[in-house]
């Protein structure tokens, strides 16, 4: 089997060692080519490369960005556009968690650890277990965990600012960043948005919107953040959405979210939809983007459809 490893030597959760580990592992089941990346969007083009190579398998280090980056190489293509071909055509892809919150290895069932997430690959390629998953897709890039117009990105763009100055990334900076946007930065008191899809009036002044392709959202350390918990590979796009961001009623969301249950959060001021197979959210004035934790700039509008059984992955 050929395969490509893509490290992303900036992984938070790695180190030299551990990474010598695994590359050991795999090579000594694959024909296995290893690179880093090394700049923003290199992994897309790398896993491109591989559509073109036909190789059997990609393998990723890294966190959901180097994921999301990979993705959309695959799924994309060489020549930059969505690839005609379908998921059992393309290379598997197997992510070896390497960042932060790893919601995406998470999602799948994957060990938190690397070198216990390789065991598992290996077993599973093994025993030829692989499954395809479908996609979120926003303009022209997919997203395999979640997309977000409003605070949310309005964290994970004051975030990488963060990390550009040398800040290492943690559950505590990403607190309290929050903390700092919601009572110092963002506007909670004229909501931009309004949402729309196919045969239902347009839901307006809304606050923030989260499309999740999966559950969780992220985490908090080991707990897992559920906006919306139905969110599934295998259905449409789910939507999280407050046209309230006071105090109170914004904690006792966190609450529910934060609760492990698979209830969705619910209150007056509360808008979840599951399972839909497009929709837009449109904005008043620019809004920030954030796709699968990579900060996109502002928008003032962006659609979104769900595309099933895009991608296949090992599992």
């Amino acid at each position: 089997m050929r395969a490509l490893l893509i490290v992303n030597p900036h992984a938070t959760s790695t180190t030299p060692l551990r990474r010598d580990v695994i590359v050991s592992a795999l090579a000594s089941e694959f024909d296995l080519e290893v690179v880093e990346t090394r700049y923003r969007g290199h992994a897309v083009a790398l896993a491109a490369g591989a559509v073109k190579e036909r190789r059997d398998l990609v393998i990723t280090l890294g966190g959901d960005g180097t994921v999301h980056e990979a993705v959309n190489g695959l799924v994309h293509g060489p020549d930059g556009r969505q690839a005609p071909a379908a998921a059992d055509d393309l290379p598997a892809l197997a992510p070896i968690p390497g960042g932060n919150a790893n919601v995406f290895t998470r999602s799948l069932g994957l060990a938190a650890d690397p070198i216990d997430a390789t065991g598992q690959i290996l077993a599973a390629i093994s025993g030829r277990r692989t499954r395809c998953i479908g996609l979120g897709m926003t303009d022209d890039r997919y997203f395999t965990c979640s997309a977000g117009l409003g605070i949310d990105a309005e964290v994970v763009r004051a975030i990488e600012g963060l990390r550009a100055t040398g800040r290492p990334v943690s559950d505590r900076l990403y607190t309290w960043t929050a903390i700092r946007q919601f009572y110092a930065a963002t506007d909670r008191r004229h909501p931009a948005l309004t949402l729309e899809r196919d045969g239902h009036p347009p839901v307006g002044r809304v606050f923030l919107g989260v499309v999740s392709n999966t559950t969780p959202w992220t985490y908090l350390g080991r707990r897992p953040v559920n906006p919306s918990p139905l969110a599934s590979f295998d259905a449409g796009l789910d939507v999280f959405a407050l046209r309230r961001m006071r105090t109170v009623s914004t904690l006792n969301v966190i609450r529910q979210m934060l609760s492990g249950g698979n209830q969705q959060p619910n209150g007056r001021h509360v808008l979840s939809l599951h399972d839909l197979p497009s929709l837009t959210l449109r904005s008043e004035r620019p809004i920030a983007l954030q796709v699968d934790g990579e900060y996109m700039g502002e928008r003032e509008c962006v659609s979104f459809r769900s595309v099933p059984r895009a991608l296949r992955v090992v599992t």
